[in-house]
């Protein structure tokens, strides 16, 4: 204490020099306006550097985290591509005298995907919604699918030139087609307008066999999502209105709250397909 004391002592004509100094700039800055535009005009300028800086640490950590969930999201997939091809080497070596059944040359994938960012964001009421920056221009039309490096977001609901409108998973009025990954058991997720991590995917029948952590993905059944699209895994199940079904409890792989980028999913043969089932509905 005495130090201090002693050192305070020492530098009073430095510690007396500043608070003059201090004293001096508020008697400028309040009776002379020169001087109060000036210091105003630097210190928004000071400050506007160091909001620029901020944005871009905070953009740089948001870029860090998306690319390691597309670091994640594919080391996934070549697990999935290593057992499909060890899979497929099984069926080979059982089926050696059936060699003309298996076509050498790979099969055209009829679905496309155009990057766009998420510009708007709602997602805190019942009629959630996201604005992307592609629309028409780029080859978005509406009741296309709409994924992130998650998984599902969505459909376009309506598009003009240079924007589209999606609606989220995170929409009571949005009804997907989903199925286990494991064991192929379909049902229709929906979410039920309370917490946004969580969806529900009903009617899914009683004698399926599931447990807590099983992913659950698209079920290819409808022209917008190709199939075994991540949707999110089983948190809890629960029996359904109907005790002929079960209500699962879905987490969803994407996080809504922290959605920057989405990929469309362009169907070279939507308007075919949805013609030809249109055509059979009317028949029937």
């Amino acid at each position: 204490m005495r130090k201090l004391l002693d050192f305070l002592i020492r530098k009073r004509h430095w510690f007396l020099f500043i608070l003059l100094e201090v004293v001096s700039c508020i008697f400028l800055y309040y009776n002379q306006a020169y001087h109060r535009n000036l210091i105003l005009g630097s210190s928004n300028t000071l400050v506007g550097y160091i909001s620029s800086i901020s944005g871009a640490v905070r953009s740089y950590i948001g870029l860090k985290g998306e690319n390691r969930a597309l670091f994640e999201r594919n080391g996934q997939l070549e697990l999935q591509v290593m057992r499909l091809e060890r899979e497929i080497e099984m069926l080979k070596a059982q089926a050696l005298n059936y060699d003309s059944l298996f076509v050498a040359d790979s099969v055209a994938i009829p679905y496309h995907y155009v990057t766009a960012g998420v510009v708007n964001s709602n997602v805190s009421s019942m009629s959630n919604y996201l604005t992307i920056d592609k629309g028409l221009k780029d080859g978005v039309k509406p009741d296309m699918g709409v994924v992130s490096t998650g998984g599902v977001v969505g459909i376009v609901s309506v598009a003009d030139e240079h924007f589209s409108v999606v609606i989220p998973v995170l929409n009571p009025k949005l009804h997907i087609s989903c199925k286990l990954l494991t064991g192929n058991y379909y049902g229709s997720l929906s979410w039920d307008g309370r917490d946004t991590r969580y969806a529900y995917l009903d009617e899914l029948p009683r004698h399926a066999v599931f447990k807590e952590g099983d992913t659950v993905v698209t079920s290819g059944f409808s022209a917008v999502f190709p199939a075994n699209i991540m949707v999110g895994t089983v948190a809890k199940f629960e029996k359904g209105k109907d005790y002929n079904f079960y209500s699962l409890k879905i987490k969803l792989g994407t996080d809504f709250w922290a959605l920057k980028s989405v990929r469309v999913i362009q169907n070279d043969f939507h308007d075919e397909r949805t013609a030809i089932e249109e055509k059979a509905r009317k028949n029937d």
